[in-house]
């Protein structure tokens, strides 16, 4: 028999099939959902496990072309004995999300990031919570009024983050820890749901539950979530928090409106502040009024802007002002005490009523003549208050942080800086999740429960990209290995996508004879073996 080869991708997959088992999340899933196996092909835990391979991928393929996806990677070895790619096609896959919807994606999510967290020797004591939203292409119920007893989210349009308010949309709310950036809980929500809303039913429901379980500390957030009902909310459970106060509430304005750095001391390097008791919600509480000097550049810019748009408008109407002819000076004084109201950035100063005679007969008139009707004109001049592009540079670059944690030994008001600035969790899973690469931009399925399936989909996938990178970085670090970055020089924190970027080279070759069959690794660089034996054997293994 004539030896015959067969070429196989296996790039950064093995590192993802290596950290979905060792999560053990094909596991519990086939733990916890009903299925009955002699009826399929793969289980519902194998069918996640292919999803999440396609969407880790980064090759923009939807769910019905995973097929596609499979035809040319290592099937078996990354999903189990026995399983092809023609054997995940979207009548499988779709049954699979039919069966996560069943029972329940936010409380199966739960669980498979509770067991991924001890497993990873991580206890959630800190967390970030935040929402963002997905295009849905399709109708699906967003002509139907939403039900309030039903357990499907609303496909509508509502307040899209990326500023396409005429698609219809989902809404995706994630809470993460502060350690690896896992996210803990994830909830589908309707396209039109209001933020303020959703986290005082996620305060009641899973931040209890994180604190019950995982000892949780402090849930931060941002503005939306400060709001009189979340609050109270988190005094019910004993629970303490750090979120921004919205420059909208009445309190919040008249402290800005003051705010004076130099009246302020320092908090940590290129920040000042001046803390405030505030007892908002019936809640004893900290604001911190708080100046940031990078928040002044771009405030800076931003006012220039802004200043600039409104002046010319200012000019312009000023100009249409000064056109206009009065019948009378009293008329022309009226309207310019109107006008002045109307100015956004500039003031008027100088201003003059310039009477223009006019007569009847055609001709230069005699100097004794007297005019037969007389109209006024405005003039003036317009200029910039340069105190009031202080005072907007000054505010723009102030915010508020509160937190109802009163002991400055438990969480100094330094601490609470930087756990909000660690809300860079969250928004940085958003992005991952929006990535053009990842699942596709938008959704589209032929049911609303598995499009609330696949979002759960979409944040196992992000589950195991974020454990990933913790695993890699703590592992180099424990034994003061390190990968070569970007450019070139050892690196000790790779990101996941640089790590998958280092194994884009490495393919399968399978050997057949009549009497063998041998595979070899290709472009295995020496470094990533050292890598795959500190991960363990079973990574070792994938790439064996």
């Amino acid at each position: 028999m004539k030896e015959r080869y067969k070429s196989e991708t296996l790039e950064h997959l093995g590192l993802v099939a290596g950290m979905f088992d060792e999560l053990g999340i094909g596991e519990l899933v086939d733990k916890e959902v009903p299925q009955d196996l002699e009826q399929r092909n793969i289980s519902v835990g194998q069918a996640l496990k292919a999803m999440v391979l396609n969407g880790l991928g980064f090759a923009n393929r939807r769910l019905y072309l995973t097929t596609k996806f499979f035809q040319n990677k290592p099937t078996e070895r990354l999903l189990g004995q026995g399983v092809k790619p023609e054997q995940l096609n979207d009548d499988a896959l779709g049954k699979a999300l039919d069966d996560l919807y069943s029972h329940g994606v936010s409380e199966l999510y739960s669980k498979l990031a509770a067991q991924a967290a001890t497993r990873l020797g991580i206890k959630p004591r800190v967390v970030h919570m935040d929402t963002t939203s997905f295009h849905v292409d399709g109708v699906y119920n967003s002509n139907e009024p939403p039900d309030e007893d039903s357990k499907l989210i609303h496909i509508s349009q509502g307040y899209s983050r990326d500023h396409r308010p005429e698609l219809n949309q989902v809404v995706l709310e994630l809470i993460t820890e502060n350690q690896a950036s896992l996210p803990v809980m994830m909830q589908p929500l309707s396209g039109n749901s209001n933020d303020k809303l959703s986290f005082k039913q996620s305060i009641d429901k899973h931040i209890a539950h994180l604190q019950s379980d995982q000892g949780l500390m402090l849930v931060v957030s941002d503005s939306a979530g400060y709001t009189q009902d979340s609050i109270k909310a988190y005094q019910q459970q004993g629970s303490h928090w750090v979120m921004s106060v919205p420059g909208t509430l009445k309190e919040a304005k008249a402290l800005l409106q003051v705010a004076d750095p130099s009246n302020m001391v320092e908090l940590t390097e290129g920040y000042r502040y001046m803390p405030v008791k505030s007892d908002y919600a019936g809640v004893e509480q900290r604001w911190l009024l708080i100046y940031s000097e990078q928040a002044r550049v771009r405030a800076k810019k931003s006012v220039a802007k802004e200043l600039l748009r409104h002046s010319e408008q200012d000019y312009k109407a000023f100009e249409k002002l000064c056109r206009t002819a009065f019948n009378c000076a009293e008329d022309a004084e009226r309207e310019v005490l109107a006008f002045q109201k109307t100015l956004k950035v500039l003031s008027l100063s100088n201003i003059e009523l310039i009477p223009d005679h006019h007569f009847a007969n055609a001709g230069r008139p005699p100097k004794d003549a007297v005019p037969d009707t007389i109209s006024y004109h405005l003039s003036g001049v317009l200029a910039a208050d340069i105190a009031q592009r202080e005072t907007l540079i000054t505010k723009r670059a102030c915010f508020i942080l509160a937190s109802n944690n009163l002991d400055q030994n438990d969480l100094s008001d330094a601490n609470i800086l930087t756990e909000y600035k660690g809300q860079v969790h969250v928004e940085g899973a958003f992005r991952f999740l929006k990535e053009p690469m990842f699942l596709a931009s938008t959704l589209y399925l032929k049911k609303v429960e598995r499009i609330m399936a696949l979002l759960m989909v979409m944040t196992v996938c992000l589950l195991v990209y974020a454990a990933l990178q913790h695993r890699i970085r703590k592992t180099l670090q424990q034994h003061h290995v390190h990968l070569p970055d970007q450019k070139g020089k050892p690196s000790q924190r790779p990101t996941t996508r640089w790590v998958f970027e280092l194994f884009l080279d490495v393919h399968l070759l399978t050997i057949i004879n009549s009497t063998s069959l041998h595979t070899l690794v290709l472009n295995l660089q020496d470094e990533l073996r050292v890598l795959l034996s500190l991960l363990g054997p079973p990574y070792q293994q994938l790439y064996s």
